[in-house]
This record gives structure tokens, sequence and C-alpha cells, in this order.
């Protein structure tokens, strides 16, 4: 984690770190070297893989950050190398915010993939290039499955700069309607059981409520 500190702990951030009692931490975490781009592990790449979302961060020409969201199935960002993520990004509201950003600058970027149900989370900081789909139309095939519905337009990939994982204090554990399935399944039954036992009870009531009902025969 050491080469994401370096990149983070700026010279505004140090001195706040020595304001707030915790620059020795933070010492101890820029000793191990960290100079060149620091590749994804098994772990990472792990837990990329399974996500089925990701914040986004860019910086307009005007120094203002952008933040947006990206989603789609679990595995549509692509673990290329360890050196590298991708996507195929589909249509969405036509701003242009992100990939307008991305061309207007160096190309830097942070991302925030975060798992409320096992409360974790991965920060990222790379260089992101997005280009037209037909472009390179191998990455694009390699890309494909699995991805975003919608309108294919442009192939992103990010180059990993660093990674840390981030404390998972505070963040709250949420289930996604597929995590709970397995869960919600013996529920589920049991429910559609009792509305099955509930429309037979009301089929007895009634046949009971006609045979009362009935006239009764003379003799």
């Amino acid at each position: 984690m050491s080469r994401y500190d370096r990149l983070a702990y700026t010279p505004a951030v140090r001195r706040l770190q020595q304001e707030m009692g915790s620059a020795a931490a933070a010492d101890r975490r820029l000793r191990a070297p960290g100079d060149g781009p620091e590749p994804f592990t098994d772990t990472e790449t792990s837990f990329v893989r399974g996500m089925d979302g990701f914040l986004f961060a860019t910086v307009n020409e005007n120094g203002w950050p952008y933040l947006h969201f990206r989603g789609g199935p679990p595995g549509f960002v692509h673990v290329l190398d360890p050196h590298t993520l991708g996507y195929l990004d589909v249509r969405g509201n036509r701003q242009y915010l992100t990939t307008g950003n991305l061309r207007g600058g160096d190309g830097r970027v942070a991302l925030f993939f975060l798992d409320h149900a096992r409360q974790a989370r991965l920060k990222v900081f790379g260089r992101a290039t997005a280009v037209p789909a037909d472009h390179d139309p191998a990455l694009a095939a390699r890309l494909s499955t699995p991805r975003t519905d919608g309108r294919i337009e442009q192939l992103v990939t990010i180059r990993v700069e660093a990674h840390a994982w981030n404390c998972p204090q505070h963040i709250t554990p949420r289930f996604t309607e597929h995590e709970l399935a397995d869960a919600l399944a013996p529920v589920r039954d049991r429910l559609t059981r009792m509305e099955r036992l509930e429309q037979e009870n009301a089929l007895l009531r009634a046949e009971l409520a006609r045979h009362t009902a009935a006239p009764a025969t003379p003799s």
C-alpha cells in the first residue's frame, strides 16, 4: 500500500497528519519502496471481478472533481492483467462529463469499489482512457462477457498506479437480492405453502357455507 500512500500523502496532508498526531503511523507506511506502479494481486483481482459497480472520480479542466457510478453484472469490470482494468461503457444520459474530463486532462482517476455485504472497500489510483468501441475489436470482444446491458459506446481502460484497502469501519452491511436469494428461498417456499393452504381453506369454507345454507330435504 506504500505506493498509494506516496501518491495520496501530499505536503498538505503530511502537515495535517503532524497536526493531528498521526504522522508517526503515516511514516511507517511510507518506509516501504513504492516508486513504480503497484500491480493487483489475486486478492484485488478476485474482489473486483465480484463487484457489480464502482464509483469513478475525474477532475475537469476547471479543477472541479466529478464522481459517477458505473454498474453492471458482477465481472463487468475486467482485470485484463495485474496492471490494467477495462470495461465496455454503454450509453447513459449523454452528458459525457467523465469522458470529457479524461480528454481534457492527463487521465488521472480514482476508483472506489465498495462491498457492503463483506464490509470491504478498495481504493484505486490509475490513468484512464476512453476510445470508440470500434477502435480495438479484439479488446471489445474480450470485454463483452460479461458487460452492462445497453448500447456500447466506448472501451474504457484504467492503468493501475496504486491501490489500498480502506478501513471497514462504519460500512453498513447491505445485501443485494441475488446475495439474499439462497437465504430467502426457505422463507419464500413457506409463504407459497401458506398461500396455498389459505386458498384451500377458503374453498373449504365456501363449500361448508353452501352445505349449511342448503334447505333441508323433507323426510
